[in-house]
Protein backbone atom coordinates (compact mmCIF):
# COMPACT_ATOMS: atom_id res chain seq x y z
CA UNK A 1 0.00 0.00 0.00
CA UNK A 2 1.82 3.27 -0.82
CA UNK A 3 1.16 6.71 0.49
CA UNK A 4 -1.76 8.01 -1.33
CA UNK A 5 -3.64 4.93 -0.53
CA UNK A 6 -2.82 5.30 2.61
CA UNK A 7 -3.59 8.43 3.39
CA UNK A 8 -7.32 7.66 1.87
CA UNK A 9 -7.94 5.00 4.08
CA UNK A 10 -6.66 7.25 7.12
CA UNK A 11 -9.14 9.97 5.41
CA UNK A 12 -12.08 7.72 5.48
CA UNK A 13 -11.55 6.22 8.63
CA UNK A 14 -11.32 9.33 10.70
CA UNK A 15 -13.90 11.63 9.46
CA UNK A 16 -16.51 10.83 11.65
CA UNK A 17 -14.51 10.22 14.87
CA UNK A 18 -12.76 13.75 14.41
CA UNK A 19 -16.18 15.21 13.58
CA UNK A 20 -17.63 13.31 17.38
CA UNK A 21 -14.02 15.11 19.05
CA UNK A 22 -15.04 18.67 17.38
CA UNK A 23 -18.32 18.41 19.07
CA UNK A 24 -16.88 17.11 21.86
CA UNK A 25 -14.43 20.21 22.04
CA UNK A 26 -17.51 22.52 21.52
CA UNK A 27 -18.90 21.09 24.37
CA UNK A 28 -16.35 20.99 26.58
CA UNK A 29 -15.47 25.02 25.64
CA UNK A 30 -18.95 25.90 26.25
CA UNK A 31 -19.41 24.66 29.53
CA UNK A 32 -15.87 26.41 30.13
CA UNK A 33 -17.27 29.93 28.68
CA UNK A 34 -21.10 29.64 30.55
CA UNK A 35 -21.07 27.83 33.31
CA UNK A 36 -18.95 30.42 35.36
CA UNK A 37 -19.40 28.30 38.25
CA UNK A 38 -17.53 25.96 38.00
CA UNK A 39 -15.28 24.32 40.82
CA UNK A 40 -11.31 24.15 40.24
CA UNK A 41 -11.73 20.63 39.79
CA UNK A 42 -14.61 20.50 37.25
CA UNK A 43 -12.83 23.16 35.17
CA UNK A 44 -10.17 21.66 35.26
CA UNK A 45 -11.67 18.13 33.55
CA UNK A 46 -13.10 20.60 31.28
CA UNK A 47 -10.04 22.23 30.23
CA UNK A 48 -8.46 18.80 29.89
CA UNK A 49 -11.26 17.63 27.62
CA UNK A 50 -10.32 20.76 25.25
CA UNK A 51 -7.01 19.98 25.04
CA UNK A 52 -7.26 16.20 23.96
CA UNK A 53 -9.71 17.14 21.10
CA UNK A 54 -7.74 19.68 20.50
CA UNK A 55 -4.15 17.20 20.03
CA UNK A 56 -6.88 14.89 17.91
CA UNK A 57 -7.18 17.62 15.44
CA UNK A 58 -3.20 18.27 15.26
CA UNK A 59 -2.87 14.59 14.84
CA UNK A 60 -4.70 14.10 11.86
CA UNK A 61 -3.31 17.16 10.48
CA UNK A 62 0.28 15.57 10.97
CA UNK A 63 -0.55 12.40 9.91
CA UNK A 64 -1.83 13.52 6.60
CA UNK A 65 1.17 15.76 6.21
CA UNK A 66 3.17 12.51 6.28
CA UNK A 67 1.62 10.09 4.03
CA UNK A 68 1.06 12.99 1.28
CA UNK A 69 3.83 12.45 -1.11
CA UNK A 70 3.95 15.96 -1.87
CA UNK A 71 4.33 17.66 1.47
CA UNK A 72 4.45 21.53 0.16
CA UNK A 73 1.91 21.15 -1.93
CA UNK A 74 -0.06 19.41 0.72
CA UNK A 75 0.23 22.52 2.95
CA UNK A 76 -0.81 24.85 0.13
CA UNK A 77 -3.94 23.04 -0.64
CA UNK A 78 -5.22 21.97 2.64
CA UNK A 79 -4.45 25.75 4.21
CA UNK A 80 -7.92 25.51 5.57
CA UNK A 81 -6.89 22.37 7.83
CA UNK A 82 -4.30 24.36 9.33
CA UNK A 83 -6.41 26.92 10.02
CA UNK A 84 -9.06 25.04 11.66
CA UNK A 85 -6.31 22.78 13.97
CA UNK A 86 -5.47 26.55 15.20
CA UNK A 87 -8.73 27.76 15.64
CA UNK A 88 -10.76 24.71 15.96
CA UNK A 89 -13.63 26.65 16.52
CA UNK A 90 -13.85 27.03 12.56
CA UNK A 91 -14.46 23.59 12.03
CA UNK A 92 -17.61 23.77 10.64
CA UNK A 93 -16.56 25.85 7.67
CA UNK A 94 -15.41 21.75 6.77
CA UNK A 95 -18.73 20.34 6.51
CA UNK A 96 -19.13 21.08 3.07
CA UNK A 97 -15.63 18.95 2.59
CA UNK A 98 -16.44 16.25 5.24
CA UNK A 99 -20.14 16.04 3.24
CA UNK A 100 -17.55 15.71 -0.14
CA UNK A 101 -15.86 12.92 1.14
CA UNK A 102 -18.85 11.11 1.96
CA UNK A 103 -20.57 11.30 -0.91
CA UNK A 104 -18.13 9.77 -2.99
CA UNK A 105 -18.59 6.39 -1.36
CA UNK A 106 -21.49 6.26 -2.54
CA UNK A 107 -23.46 5.74 -5.71
CA UNK A 108 -25.30 9.12 -5.84
CA UNK A 109 -25.70 11.82 -3.55
CA UNK A 110 -29.53 11.96 -1.59
CA UNK A 111 -30.15 15.57 -1.61
CA UNK A 112 -30.08 17.82 -4.76
CA UNK A 113 -27.29 20.30 -5.11
CA UNK A 114 -29.16 23.09 -4.14
CA UNK A 115 -30.54 21.28 -1.02
CA UNK A 116 -26.88 20.23 -0.22
CA UNK A 117 -25.73 23.27 -0.48
CA UNK A 118 -27.98 24.98 1.76
CA UNK A 119 -28.29 22.70 4.33
CA UNK A 120 -24.87 22.16 5.16
CA UNK A 121 -23.76 25.64 4.16
CA UNK A 122 -27.06 26.91 6.42
CA UNK A 123 -25.46 24.28 9.32
CA UNK A 124 -21.85 25.37 9.03
CA UNK A 125 -23.29 29.41 9.46
CA UNK A 126 -25.15 29.04 12.51
CA UNK A 127 -22.49 26.62 14.52
CA UNK A 128 -19.62 29.51 13.44
CA UNK A 129 -22.25 32.08 14.64
CA UNK A 130 -22.74 29.90 18.14
CA UNK A 131 -18.80 29.50 18.20
CA UNK A 132 -18.03 33.10 17.82
CA UNK A 133 -20.68 34.26 20.67
CA UNK A 134 -18.94 31.74 22.60
CA UNK A 135 -15.11 33.17 21.76
CA UNK A 136 -16.39 36.91 22.26
CA UNK A 137 -18.07 36.43 25.47
CA UNK A 138 -15.18 35.97 27.98
CA UNK A 139 -13.54 39.19 27.07
CA UNK A 140 -16.23 41.05 26.25
CA UNK A 141 -18.65 40.51 29.27
CA UNK A 142 -15.64 42.16 31.69
CA UNK A 143 -14.27 44.96 29.62
CA UNK A 144 -15.07 48.18 30.63
CA UNK A 145 -17.93 49.74 28.33
CA UNK A 146 -18.78 46.59 26.83
CA UNK A 147 -22.00 46.21 25.57
CA UNK A 148 -21.63 42.08 24.99
CA UNK A 149 -22.60 41.14 28.51
CA UNK A 150 -24.52 37.82 28.20
CA UNK A 151 -24.72 34.52 26.08
CA UNK A 152 -27.29 36.19 24.90
CA UNK A 153 -26.18 39.72 23.69
CA UNK A 154 -23.21 37.32 22.21
CA UNK A 155 -25.82 35.56 20.49
CA UNK A 156 -27.87 38.82 19.11
CA UNK A 157 -24.19 39.96 17.54
CA UNK A 158 -23.01 37.00 16.23
CA UNK A 159 -26.60 37.00 14.35
CA UNK A 160 -26.49 40.59 12.96
CA UNK A 161 -22.74 40.19 12.24
CA UNK A 162 -23.32 36.97 10.29
CA UNK A 163 -26.15 38.46 7.69
CA UNK A 164 -24.02 41.55 7.91
CA UNK A 165 -27.18 43.17 9.52
CA UNK A 166 -25.26 45.34 11.88
CA UNK A 167 -27.78 47.11 13.92
CA UNK A 168 -24.91 48.37 16.11
CA UNK A 169 -26.56 48.08 19.40
CA UNK A 170 -24.15 45.81 20.76
CA UNK A 171 -20.72 45.62 19.29
CA UNK A 172 -17.46 44.33 20.58
CA UNK A 173 -14.55 46.70 22.44
CA UNK A 174 -11.94 44.32 23.09
CA UNK A 175 -9.17 43.93 20.38
CA UNK A 176 -9.80 40.24 20.29
CA UNK A 177 -13.37 40.66 20.17
CA UNK A 178 -13.05 42.75 16.93
CA UNK A 179 -10.83 40.55 15.29
CA UNK A 180 -13.25 37.42 15.81
CA UNK A 181 -16.34 39.98 14.39
CA UNK A 182 -13.79 40.47 11.08
CA UNK A 183 -13.38 36.97 10.98
CA UNK A 184 -17.11 36.70 11.24
CA UNK A 185 -18.23 39.15 8.71
CA UNK A 186 -15.86 37.90 5.68
CA UNK A 187 -17.27 33.74 6.37
CA UNK A 188 -20.85 35.20 7.24
CA UNK A 189 -20.98 36.70 4.05
CA UNK A 190 -19.47 33.71 2.53
CA UNK A 191 -21.74 31.05 3.90
CA UNK A 192 -25.18 33.21 3.67
CA UNK A 193 -24.53 34.27 0.59
CA UNK A 194 -24.12 30.47 -0.64
CA UNK A 195 -27.28 29.78 1.06
CA UNK A 196 -29.51 32.52 -0.57
CA UNK A 197 -27.50 32.07 -3.82
CA UNK A 198 -28.46 28.59 -3.86
CA UNK A 199 -32.71 29.44 -3.01
CA UNK A 200 -32.45 31.74 -5.47
CA UNK A 201 -31.77 28.95 -7.98
CA UNK A 202 -33.60 26.02 -6.89
CA UNK A 203 -36.44 28.92 -7.06
CA UNK A 204 -35.67 29.88 -10.86
CA UNK A 205 -35.51 26.15 -11.50
CA UNK A 206 -39.32 25.19 -9.98
CA UNK A 207 -40.22 28.14 -12.10
CA UNK A 208 -38.85 26.97 -15.14
CA UNK A 209 -39.88 23.52 -14.53
CA UNK A 210 -43.44 24.57 -14.34
CA UNK A 211 -43.59 26.60 -17.16
CA UNK A 212 -42.25 24.21 -19.08
CA UNK A 213 -45.18 21.62 -18.08
CA UNK A 214 -47.73 24.34 -18.75
CA UNK A 215 -46.52 24.53 -22.13
CA UNK A 216 -46.28 20.69 -22.93
CA UNK A 217 -49.87 20.07 -23.43
CA UNK A 218 -50.52 22.83 -25.89
CA UNK A 219 -47.62 21.82 -28.46
CA UNK A 220 -46.08 25.07 -27.71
Amino acid sequence: MDRAQRLEVWERRNGQPLLAAWALFFVAYAVQVLATGLSPGARALWSAVTAVTWSAFALDYLVRLVLSEDRRRFVRSQWLDLLVVAVPLLRPVRLVQLYHGLRQRRDRPRLGLEARVMSYAGLSAVLLGVGAALAVLPDERHAAGASIRTFGDALWWACSTLTTTGYGDVIPVTPRGRVIGVGLMVLGVALVGAVVASFSSWLMRQFREDGETYRAPGGE
